[in-house]
This record gives C-alpha cells, sequence and structure tokens, in this order.
C-alpha cells in the first residue's frame, strides 16, 4: 500500500506525517500490545525529561486501515554545518539526558542502527533547533518490565554505542 505523506519506513512501521506539528507512526495488522508498550515508554520518557519526541496519542485511521502512534513532529538539522564548540555544548546535554533516563530506569536501546538494517548509524538521534532528540522508542526496555540484570546489560550496550555516537558527532 501506498502511504500519503511518507516520511521514512522502518523495519516495521512507517511514519506519516499528519500536520506541519505531528506525524504518525503506523501499525498495521494485530498490534495492539506493541503500539501500547511503546506509548507507555514514550509517555515515561517524556515525564523525565525532553529527550524523546513528545507522545499525543493512540488513533486509528479508517482510510489506511493503521492504528496510529502519534506524535511530536521533529525537524532534524545538519549538525555537520556547525562548529565543534557547539556540538560539544549539545552532546554534554544529551548525555546528560541520556543518563537521566538510565537512571530513572528508561535505556533506548536503539542508538546504533544494526549493520543490516539500512540508513545511517544513528538514524534516531536528530539534530534540532532544541537539541539533539530522539525518535523511534519501539525496543526501549523499563527497569520495571524487565528486570534489573536485564537493564543493566542493555545500558552496559548502550554506553558504549553512546562512546561511538559521539566521536561520529564531533568528528563528522
Amino acid at each position: 500500500m501506498k502511504y500519503p505523506r511518507l516520511l521514512s519506513t522502518g523495519a516495521n512501521n512507517k511514519v506519516i506525517a499528519l500536520t506541519e506539528d505531528t506525524v504518525a507512526k503506523l501499525f498495521t495488522g494485530d498490534t495492539r500490545s506493541d503500539i501500547g508498550s511503546e506509548a507507555e515508554k514514550m509517555k515515561y520518557a517524556n515525564n523525565l525529561n525532553g529527550l524523546v519526541c513528545k507522545f499525543f496519542r493512540l488513533d486509528y485511521d479508517d482510510n489506511l486501515q493503521a492504528e496510529m502512534l502519534v506524535m511530536e513532529r521533529i525537524y532534524p538539522i545538519d549538525y555537520r554545518a556547525y562548529e565543534t564548540e557547539k556540538r560539544e555544548l549539545w552532546l554534554a546535554v544529551f548525555l546528560d539526558e541520556m543518563h537521566q533516563l538510565h537512571q530513572a530506569g528508561f535505556v533506548h536501546r536503539d542508538i546504533r542502527r544494526p549493520s543490516d538494517i539500512t540508513g545511517q548509524p544513528f538514524d534516531n538521534i536528530l539534530l534540532t533547533n532544541n537539541g539533539i532528540r530522539l525518535i523511534d522508542v519501539g525496543i526501549s526496555a523499563l527497569l520495571s518490565q524487565v528486570g534489573e540484570k536485564l537493564f543493566k546489560k542493555y545500558v552496559e550496550t548502550e554506553l558504549k554505542e553512546l562512546e561511538e555516537f559521539e566521536k561520529y558527532f564531533i568528528s563528522r
């Protein structure tokens, strides 16, 4: 099916523009638990800080026959146009906010794309006029849902990926 106002296509979902301020991640088929879980994780992160894009609502589009996770539309800018000093400042704020999320029991888990998925290695980290933001919390995890041992493993992996991102962001 061809989707109107298509913005991106991920491994499992497509994202379309709804308005100048909102987008919808489309869920087709029987995905009730997936969409609800993702919405809960977004709301949880939104209550901690402004790093993860804002959740607005769950909806359904009859024409597209799709459940929709409606969220803030983010307009990324190319960080390579900015001086290293500015990037270092944005990065410091980003890392502090990631630490806040980890301390509160939220881990993103999709900082670095697996090598077999097309796209840029850090597609889910976007620079905006309001600093660095995160999108796509589909495989994110909450400590309360996965337990301490698994959560700790996820955070360790994410910290390594954040080190890679730091080099990528500053040196490009």
